[in-house]
């Protein structure tokens, strides 16, 4: 007895490939094959799915209709059985993405740590300041700050970041110190990869828009600049914990600091949380915070 989801992976490829000979080629079938899998589902339906010229094939309506739905099975079916066969197994790769200097400083340490304890795991991680479209680029994981507005991904705080703004003695020496947000703009700003910087007095939010001389989206050449009189920064703490311990660097606004920011692994909403992406979100939960600080 034929099974009633018979085509749907025909269907799909077709839609793809745009032909019947492309979807045969990725399928790995003949031809015939597949145009008698599309015959027998168009008579299960008693619709037909595709519009068939010399030149083209095209979705009819009710293909159309379809197509997404039965995309969203091919991935589930297949999520479902990558999770059967590795629910028992910490192996195989997982594909991650991340901002270049959170991943550089801190989730690589806990990468090469994760590494060690499960030696049959592996990574491959793309840092970049890009939002990577973690769907149709195949990736597991995407650790983010700020608040993920994608409906197609899940999300999951994993850590927090404070961002603060600083500057060196001699420019407040020179200039003096602001008192208010607002006082910013009569100040030189030393800008990153933000376009606007957020502040708080109790239950407002302050969003300012700086501007100045400095302009990089490279945290490190931020902290250069201030450290050399140009101005005043605003950026994760981690940046310049060291100068503000050691005075080089002074913290301003310190009353009106915006909450921590949230730190997320986001991932993609319709697949099955493998235990291998699962235990890596645990062990980056665990170790960030305290990194972080």
């Amino acid at each position: 007895m034929e099974h009633p989801w018979t085509g749907i992976e025909e269907l799909v490829a077709i839609a793809d490939a745009g032909s019947f000979i492309g979807a045969a080629r990725r399928l790995g079938l003949s031809p015939s094959h597949v145009s008698r899998a599309i015959a027998r589902m168009e008579e299960r339906m008693g619709a037909r799915l595709f519009e068939r010229t010399t030149r083209q094939v095209r979705l009819t309506p009710a293909g159309n209709a379809i197509v997404e739905r039965c995309r969203h099975l091919i991935d589930e079916r297949d999520d479902t059985l990558r999770f059967l066969r590795s629910r028992e197994e910490m192996e195989g790769a997982i594909r991650l993405t991340c901002s270049t200097a959170l991943g550089e400083r801190f989730v690589t340490p806990v990468l090469l740590d994760f590494l060690a304890e499960y030696p049959r795991i592996s990574v491959k991680m793309e840092l970049t300041n890009r939002v990577v479209d973690l769907v149709s680029e195949s990736f597991d994981v995407a650790i983010r700050t700020g608040h993920p507005a994608d409906d197609r991904l899940a999300a999951r705080q994993i850590s927090a970041r404070e961002i603060v703004a600083a500057a060196s003695p001699a420019y407040l020496e020179q200039y003096g110190e602001p008192r208010r947000p607002d006082d910013l703009t009569a100040h030189a700003c030393l800008i990153g990869t933000s376009a606007s910087w957020h502040f708080r007095e109790r239950a407002q939010k302050i969003v300012v828009v700086p501007a100045g001389r400095w302009n990089c989206n490279n945290g490190d050449t931020v902290v250069q600049a201030a450290l050399a009189g140009l101005g005043i920064c605003q950026l994760p703490r981690y940046y310049v914990s060291d100068q503000l311990q050691a005075g080089a660097l002074v913290e301003v606004l310190g009353a009106f600091r915006e909450e921590p920011e949230p730190v997320w692994a986001v991932y993609p909403a319709r697949r099955v949380l493998l235990p291998k992406v699962r235990s890596l979100l645990d062990a980056l939960e665990q170790r960030l915070p305290e990194l972080l600080t």
